[in-house]
């Protein structure tokens, strides 16, 4: 184990999240299948798909050895690893051991590595500067994330934005599972964009359903984390993300404590003059459709 993993291995979570009752009062629903619940493809499901492949085959020609897969090891993105592999595209594939992770989470590295043994599929780890961590813990205190946006924001970047900066160092174009659906801030962004640094980012998977999302991971044996299934759609660190309940929207879950437009780490910003949707679906229309 790492300085930084042994550093935070007790850190204690905020007082609500165990039981995780959510924010609008009740306990979370207990643990289910969320591919029984919600794998339910939209009629234009295939046409998507086709496109998903295509930009990634784009990604891969456009950006010859310079383009990375920026995974959170959710299911959005272990869809985007199995396309990757499946198509055996010249895309790395890296994420971020932020050293707080579940450590449902954390074993889908080597998950990912024996899944797709065949492909040759290896996970570039990326961790925080420990030395940072270590300071930031003792001047702010093991539950920073909780006494402000700022400090949070703070521990976002040590954790996450320094070590993805050095993923993405001599890269000319990165991946995401970025979906319009996951919250009001994504709603306006693109399959293909630009990141602050002229990067080419794409977003193949921006236009999936949640329905299209688990439908392609029951289809293809898509292996995916567990907590998921206990209603965690949106999967941070530990201290930072509980269940959600029926009608909340996906990221409820993470940062409850903040205003729902504060809820961003910094790695997916929206530019000012991007326009964003008003409103998305909760998560209860994918539960009653099932019904």
């Amino acid at each position: 184990m790492s300085d930084t993993s042994s550093l935070i291995s007790t850190l204690p979570l905020p007082d609500d999240t165990e039981g995780a009752v959510s924010s609008i009062g009740g306990p979370a629903p207990a643990a289910a299948s969320a591919i029984g619940l919600y794998a339910r493809p939209s009629a234009d499901f295939d046409a998507k798909l086709a496109d998903t492949v295509a930009l990634l085959k784009a990604a891969a020609g456009e950006h010859p050895g310079q383009v990375v897969q920026a995974t959170s090891l959710g299911v959005e993105d272990m869809i985007l690893t199995d396309l990757i592999a499946r198509h055996r595209l010249p895309i790395a594939i890296g994420t971020l051991e932020t050293g707080m992770l579940h450590a449902e989470t954390s074993a889908l590295i080597p998950t990912i590595e024996s899944h797709y043994a065949a492909e040759g599929l290896k996970v570039e780890v990326y961790h925080p500067q420990a030395e940072a961590v270590i300071e930031f813990v003792r001047t702010h205190g093991e539950k920073a994330m909780y006494k402000s946006i700022d400090l949070r924001k703070g521990c976002c970047g040590i954790r996450k934005i320094e070590p993805l900066g050095r993923m993405l160092a001599n890269r000319t174009g990165w991946v995401t599972g970025l979906r319009r659906e996951q919250s009001n801030n994504r709603g306006g962004m693109l399959a293909r964009e630009q990141d602050d640094k002229g990067r080419a980012k794409f977003n193949p998977l921006i236009e999936w359903t949640w329905g299209d999302v688990w439908h392609y991971v029951q289809a293809n044996n898509v292996p995916y984390n567990p907590l998921h299934d206990q209603f965690m759609p949106s999967i941070g660190c530990a201290p930072c993300t509980r269940a959600i309940a029926v009608g909340e929207d996906f990221r409820a879950g993470r940062w409850w404590w903040e205003d729902e437009s504060a809820k961003e780490c910094g790695l997916h910003v929206h530019q000012p003059d991007e326009p964003v949707a008003e409103e998305l679906p909760p998560l209860v229309s994918s539960i009653e459709s099932k019904n």
